[in-house]
């Protein structure tokens, strides 16, 4: 759970992260930042900033910001209506981004997040994104990253986008942030 506050200093942290690196957003896209700490509370460690472009059932392209060391969960996203589920491809802009998905376990993985040792990370397959590096990941396969550092801005280009069906590894974890009264 996150205050309304929290909410706005990530949204403010997030565009002046955006505005650094030269990606211009309307003052309404700012406005509409979305912050994501998956139900946790915990947004320096775990959570996401986004950006949502567009959204079809066709395209979807997206920013996603990253502080410095925060996660993005284990996920993976199913299929449904028909689709095989979303295929997404990653874009680094800005920083360095941690990827792991389904494969052979990197020996010495670089990153260790929050509950790790709770068995909430389960794919150890280490692809690191410089600027200008790309990945894409298939339909219906487990995966989570962390930002470097010096956080990271990657930009998101896939099929349909939708998170409300996205599963994760950690049962705790909820897709949609809730706001704290008051």
């Amino acid at each position: 759970m996150l205050t309304r506050a929290e909410i706005e200093q990530a949204q403010a942290r997030a565009a002046a992260a955006l505005a650094e690196a030269g990606i211009v957003l309307t003052p309404a896209e700012q406005g509409e930042i979305e912050v994501a700490d998956f139900g946790l509370g915990e947004l320096e460690l775990t959570g996401l900033e986004l950006v949502v472009y567009v959204n079809t059932p066709r395209v979807c392209a997206k920013e996603l910001v990253m502080f410095p060391g925060q996660t993005c969960p284990e996920h993976l996203h199913p299929p449904f209506d028909g689709t095989p589920g979303k295929e997404e491809t990653f874009r680094c802009r800005k920083g360095l981004v941690y990827l792991y998905t389904e494969g052979e376990p990197t020996p010495a993985p670089a990153c260790r997040p929050a509950r790790a040792d709770r068995g909430a990370y389960t794919v150890w397959h280490e692809i690191v994104l410089e600027p200008g590096d790309q990945y894409t990941i298939p339909p219906a396969t487990l995966h989570w990253f962390q930002a470097g550092p010096d956080g990271a801005i990657v930009s998101e280009f896939s099929t349909e986008s939708r998170d409300d069906l996205d599963v994760f590894t950690d049962s705790e974890i909820g897709r949609a942030t809730v706001v704290a009264d008051g």
